[in-house]
C-alpha cells in the first residue's frame, strides 16, 4: 500500500485533541492501513499557533495559519474541524462541505446550534459529517445508536455526559466541601476551564442532549428547546441527605419517548438528579462519562469511558475520519444518513413540558427554627395534592436561626411541586428560596 493509494487528511485546529489525533495516526498507522486496506495521510494542518511545539512529529506535514487554503487543497479529501465554537467553525465547516470535502468534527456545540444547516448541505453536496468525538469523547455512543441499536425503538436514555460536573458532583460527595471549593479544585486539576460555565450550568449536557435526541427519536431540536439546569446551587447538606437516604446526586441528561404516531412527544432535560446509589450510574465517579439505552428490543444497555481527554477524543475522531475514508474509497460516500434517520425522516416534535413529567422530588427549605414552621409547609403541600414520604430537620439551631428541612415527596405531578413551592416560599420564616432536585429511578 503506497502513498498513492491514501486518503488525504486536512486537520484544521492543532490544540489538544487535534495533537492527540496526529498522535494517534502517527503511532496506528500500520493498523489503520490494515483495518482500511489502504494508508490515511496527513496532508496539511492549519492553526493560528504555528510557533509552540505541541511535541508530535509534523515531518512530511504542510503546517500553516492558512485554513481557507487548506480547504481548498485538492490533496485533501476529508477536513477535521477541532477549532471550536459557532462563528469560525461554522464558516469553514460550510465551506468545507461546498468544495465537496468531507468533514469530521468534535464540535456539538456547532451542530447543536447549527446542525440542520450543515447537515442539509452535506446532502445537497454528496458528503459525509461524522461527529462521533462530540459527545462521549471515547464511547462509541453515536455509532453504536447509528449501527448497533438501530434495530431497536429507542425508549429512554440517560446519560452521565460532562465529566467537569461529575468530577465536581464526585468530590462534593467524598469530601462534604462546598462548590467554589471543589471547582477551583477542578480548575487546577485541568478538568475544568477558566469559564466554567458552559460545564457547571449544563450547557455542554444540553448540546451533546441535543445531538443524542436526533439520533434516538429522530427529532429535530436545539440546545435551546431544553430545559437545562447546572450544579451551582447545590450545597453540602444535599450531598448528606443523598448519602443518608442511599442516592447520589449526578447531573443527568434524559430523553424518553411519551406515546407513539401522531400522539409521539419527546421528553428532554438536563438538571442535577438523586440516582439510587445501587444503581450503575452511580457508580460512575470523577470526570468520567456513561450513557445508559434502553431499547425496545434489546432492554438496557450501558456505555462507559472517558468524556474528554486528548487521546480518547481523538480515538473517536480517527475513527469517524476511517469510516468516512472508507466510504470515499467505495464511492458510496454521503450515502449513510448521519443523524441515523433519513433527513426526510427528522421531525419537529412536541416536547413534554416539565410540569406535566410525574416523578419524586427532594426539597431544601431554609426556614426559621419556630414552633409551626413544619405544619404549615406540611399543610401547604397537601393543599397542593402531594404526599410527603419524608421529613426532617438537619441540626438544631438557637429559636430564630434558620435552619435546613429536607423533605422527600411522594410521586407526583411537577406542576404540583412548584405551585407549592411558590406558596411556601412567601411564608415568613422561609429566608431562602427552595431547592428542588429531581429522583429519578426510572433506569
Amino acid at each position: 500500500m503506497g502513498d498513492r493509494d491514501a486518503v488525504g487528511v486536512g486537520l484544521i485546529g492543532l490544540g489538544t485533541i487535534g495533537t492527540g489525533v496526529v498522535r494517534v495516526l502517527r503511532k496506528n498507522a500500520g493498523v489503520i492501513a490494515q483495518r482500511l486496506g489502504f494508508p490515511l495521510r496527513l496532508v496539511r494542518i492549519a492553526d493560528l499557533d504555528t510557533e509552540t511545539d505541541r511535541g508530535v512529529d509534523l515531518s512530511g506535514i504542510r503546517f500553516d495559519s492558512d485554513s481557507q487554503a487548506l480547504i481548498d487543497d485538492p490533496e485533501v479529501s476529508i477536513v477535521i474541524e477541532l477549532i471550536g465554537g459557532y462563528g469560525a467553525a461554522r464558516q469553514l465547516t460550510m465551506g468545507a462541505i461546498e468544495r465537496g470535502k468531507h468533514v469530521v468534527t468534535a464540535n456539538k456545540a456547532l451542530l447543536a446550534l447549527h446542525g440542520k444547516e450543515i447537515f442539509d448541505a452535506a446532502a445537497s453536496a454528496g458528503v459525509d459529517v461524522a461527529f462521533e468525538a462530540s459527545v462521549g469523547g471515547g464511547i462509541p455512543i453515536l455509532r453504536s445508536l447509528r449501527e448497533g441499536l438501530s434495530a431497536n425503538r429507542i425508549e429512554a436514555i440517560h446519560g452521565i455526559i460532562n465529566g467537569t460536573t461529575n468530577f465536581v458532583l464526585s468530590e462534593m460527595q467524598e469530601t462534604g466541601e462546598d462548590f467554589e471549593v471543589v471547582l477551583k479544585r477542578a480548575q487546577d486539576l485541568g478538568y475544568a476551564e477558566a469559564d466554567p460555565s458552559f460545564d457547571v450550568d449544563g450547557i455542554d449536557a444540553a448540546h451533546k442532549l441535543t445531538l443524542l435526541v436526533a439520533m434516538a427519536f429522530g427529532a429535530e431540536l436545539t440546545f435551546k428547546d431544553i430545559p437545562t439546569e447546572g450544579i451551582r446551587s447545590l450545597l453540602p447538606v444535599d450531598f448528606e441527605a443523598a448519602e443518608e437516604f442511599g442516592y447520589r446526586i449526578k447531573l443527568l441528561a434524559i430523553a424518553k419517548v411519551h406515546g407513539e404516531g401522531k400522539s409521539e412527544r419527546i421528553e428532554a432535560r438536563v438538571h442535577p438528579t438523586f440516582v439510587p446509589a445501587t444503581s450503575l450510574l452511580a457508580k460512575v465517579e470523577g470526570p468520567m462519562n456513561a450513557v445508559a439505552v434502553h431499547g425496545d428490543a434489546v432492554g438496557p444497555t450501558l456505555f462507559y469511558g472517558a468524556g474528554a481527554g486528548e487521546l480518547p477524543t481523538a480515538s473517536a475522531v480517527v475513527g469517524d475520519l476511517m469510516e468516512v475514508a472508507r466510504e470515499v474509497r467505495r464511492g458510496s460516500a454521503g450515502r449513510v444518513a448521519p443523524l441515523s434517520y433519513l433527513p426526510e425522516s427528522l421531525k419537529r416534535k412536541p416536547l413534554v413540558p416539565l410540569g406535566d413529567l410525574e416523578g419524586r422530588a427532594y426539597l431544601c427549605l431554609s426556614v426559621r427554627d419556630e414552633p409551626g414552621v413544619l405544619g404549615h409547609v406540611a399543610s401547604i403541600l397537601g393543599e397542593n395534592g402531594i404526599g410527603i414520604e419524608s421529613i426532617f430537620q438537619r441540626g438544631s439551631s438557637r429559636t430564630g436561626e434558620a435552619v435546613p428541612i429536607i423533605i422527600f415527596t411522594h410521586r407526583t405531578r411537577e406542576a404540583r411541586v412548584r405551585a407549592a413551592l411558590a406558596e411556601i416560599d412567601r411564608l415568613p420564616d422561609v429566608t431562602a428560596p427552595t431547592r428542588l432536585v429531581r429522583v429519578e429511578e426510572d433506569f
